[in-house]
């Protein structure tokens, strides 16, 4: 084995560890405690050196954080008040979709926006763009736990409302993929299991 193949494996094995260490860990699992900004900046380097089709680098995050969270509270209430008028029973009390935006340190909203021609058609499908996206939050989640943050991609409900996408910004034909909540974890560190990828895995060699 040559000397470039063995320093190829051990950098790979410390590239496997912090895959294999990944978790994802929700509000139940955050602390309170603020999270530096440097820390978020580092995540979001790591989230804009994902691969894109066509190099559209079609990602974009907001941060909420600190007293910035008072925003993200203002846009979930409002897209409570949309659900509830849908569903024909409008209710004035919005406190806990507030109170939610305050559940987590840190909340960096995922959106998606597709790079256009000069007719405005989409350059690359919406599908490869949000691969793309998808790329990036793996970059800033795998980030996030080797500096020792717990944190998760959330993408339905609320996190997805076409309510708060519009108040971030999000129109047509960008998206609103969900929001990634991070803070210290509050308790140990999980643990995961997959199957052996050989069960998933056909060789024609």
């Amino acid at each position: 084995m040559t000397e470039q193949i063995q320093n190829g494996l051990a950098a790979a094995d410390v590239l496997l560890e912090a895959i294999r260490n990944r978790r994802s860990m929700g509000l139940s699992r955050l602390r309170p405690d603020p999270v530096d900004p440097a820390l978020i900046e580092t995540m979001l380097d790591a989230a804009n050196w994902a691969p894109s089709n066509g190099d559209t680098e079609p990602w974009r995050f907001t941060v909420f954080m600190g007293e910035g969270r008072e925003k993200l509270a203002e846009l979930f209430a409002a897209a409570q008040k949309v659900e509830d008028a849908e569903k024909g029973s409008p209710s004035h009390d919005h406190s806990g979709a507030r109170k939610r935006a305050f559940a987590a340190p840190v909340w960096i909203s995922i959106g998606m926006t597709p790079a256009l021609d000069e007719s405005g058609a989409l350059q690359m499908t919406e599908e490869e763009e949000i691969m793309a996206v998808a790329c990036a939050v793996q970059n800033l989640h795998l980030t996030a736990s080797a500096l020792g943050l717990a944190g998760m991609w959330h993408s339905k409900g609320t996190s997805v409302s076409p309510a708060v996408a519009q108040g971030l910004g999000l129109s047509s034909p960008s998206r609103l993929l969900g929001f990634f909540m991070c803070g210290w974890p509050s308790t140990e560190w999980l643990t995961g299991e997959r199957r052996p990828i050989s069960e998933k895995v056909i060789w024609f060699d």
